[in-house]
């Protein structure tokens, strides 16, 4: 997006790739526990640069031109200025959709375990008998925080959708509802290839259930609000409001480590999303949760700033990943049983040498192993194979080949082109689970799993 342009017209709705968007949106960090936050507030008033102000053109620089009539006394007994008790009905679309909405939003505390020595006063004056008292002890504190929504009840027990970095190395979570009220929340399943994770609570004071729209339905330039808790629960239930600025945008993602795991289809909104929105909702002027916000770019990759550009995973997708993980407690996805690494990461010498690859193979992914009993086994693949193909799609390298697979299902057919001792192959794989993709593994430019 070219950085002069107003945020608001951000409506291109396509699929070209946009920048990794930056970790901003994860949940606000906390130190030893403290809720206190520190927020820079820029006052609504311009600076006079130079001591100068120019009014239709014409600069006054010196008082020359003052008229030098008096002002004329007064009495200070007509100050007697009244409001007005005039009201306006100041009730909208988003007011209504927001009111809908906002019983169902929490915020997800994560706490993890902090190694913490018990130093007494003895101890600091040196006192020896109670230094030998002294232990080390883990404690749980608050680590980050971010939002979720509760979208499902099932008897007194409530289901939260948030996303998956909100909950990621946490030792326990706990929700703060929309009233204030603390419960202690378990994870039901999370999948790190969507950023997607599923919890529940104790639900009996919950009492509103927001309800998922068709994210198919959405269009450019509608309006998009988003709910969630930025820089935690002492701001939730807060309420941005922004347009739909494209439906499809493709954009690279990361696990914890900053590794690309593939890319994603989101939908891109100006709503302003800030650290602590991540698992919030973005609702459609109806009332409708048609994603979770999950991402912001903050800058480019030449370290511009950028403004108005915010993600959320769309509401078809979320509702078949939260389904499966409410089942299952995990995400089931097709697997060739294989590992494997870019042809770009093997030298030309090699590609010659070893793989036998004619000159005019410059793109694909190398068979590093296959397991035993595995899909690609099956199918005749061995070491140092070379696909280039999967139904009917070409490979350019990991992340597609993975893309390409999770379009599938357990048990579907696929078509297969690869390079053997340089002679091109096509073949036939029925696509199971295997053992490795029960891992949850992540990529790597060295070597991947699918």
């Amino acid at each position: 997006m070219d950085n002069n342009n107003n945020q608001n017209n951000q409506t291109n709705d396509n699929n070209q790739a946009t920048p990794t968007p930056t970790p901003e949106p994860q949940p606000r960090k906390r130190r030893g526990g403290i809720t206190l936050t520190k927020v820079a507030v820029t006052a609504a008033i311009a600076g006079l640069l130079g001591g100068g102000v120019a009014y239709g053109g014409i600069s006054y620089i010196n008082n020359s031109g003052i008229n030098d009539t008096a002002v004329p006394s007064g009495s200070n007994s007509t100050g007697n200025t009244k409001t007005s008790n005039v009201t306006v009905n100041v009730s909208s679309q988003s007011t209504k959709a927001f009111n809908q909405v906002k019983g169902a939003m929490v915020s997800v505390v994560n706490l993890q375990k902090q190694n913490s020595s018990s130093n007494t006063l003895g101890q600091l004056f040196g006192d020896s008998s109670s230094s030998g008292s002294s232990k080390s002890k883990s404690e749980l504190e608050e680590a980050s925080e971010g939002s979720g929504v509760v979208y499902k009840k099932d008897g007194s027990t409530a289901y939260i959708v948030t996303n998956n970095h909100v909950v990621s190395g946490s030792s326990a979570l706990r929700v703060v509802t929309s009233s204030g009220k603390q419960l202690q929340a378990k994870l039901v399943g999370k999948d790190s290839v969507t950023d997607l994770a599923v919890l529940k609570v104790n639900g009996a004071d919950l009492k509103t259930v927001a309800s998922f729209g068709n994210s198919d339905k959405i269009k450019v330039g509608e309006t998009a609000l988003a709910i969630g808790s930025p820089l935690g629960s002492q701001y939730a239930t807060s309420l941005t409001e922004g347009i739909i600025s494209a439906k499809k945008r493709t954009i690279e993602t990361t696990n914890s480590a900053g590794t690309q795991t593939g890319n994603a289809t989101v939908i891109q909104t100006d709503a302003a999303i800030n650290p602590g929105n991540s698992g919030g909702a973005l609702i459609n002027v109806g009332g409708q949760v048609v994603g979770i916000t999950s991402s912001k770019i903050a800058s480019d990759a030449e370290g511009t700033s950028v403004e108005g550009m915010g993600f959320a995973i769309p509401s078809n997708e979320v509702v078949n990943i939260i389904n499966q993980l409410v089942k299952k407690g995990k995400v089931v996805r097709p697997a060739l049983g294989i590992t494997y690494v870019d042809l770009a990461n093997v030298s030309s010498s090699q590609q010659k040498s070893v793989l036998k690859l004619p000159s005019s193979v410059d793109a694909g992914v190398v068979v590093m192993s296959a397991s035993s009993g595995s899909p690609a086994k099956k199918a005749g693949l061995a070491k140092y194979d070379v696909i280039t193909e999967l139904g009917g799609h070409k490979i350019s390298d990991q992340s597609t080949l993975r893309d390409i697979l999770y379009t599938y299902k357990l048990n579907d057919t696929v078509s297969m082109t690869y390079y053997h001792n340089g002679k091109k192959q096509t073949t036939k794989v029925k696509l199971t689970e295997s053992s490795s993709q029960l891992k949850n593994t992540t990529s790597t430019t060295e070597n991947s799993e699918s």
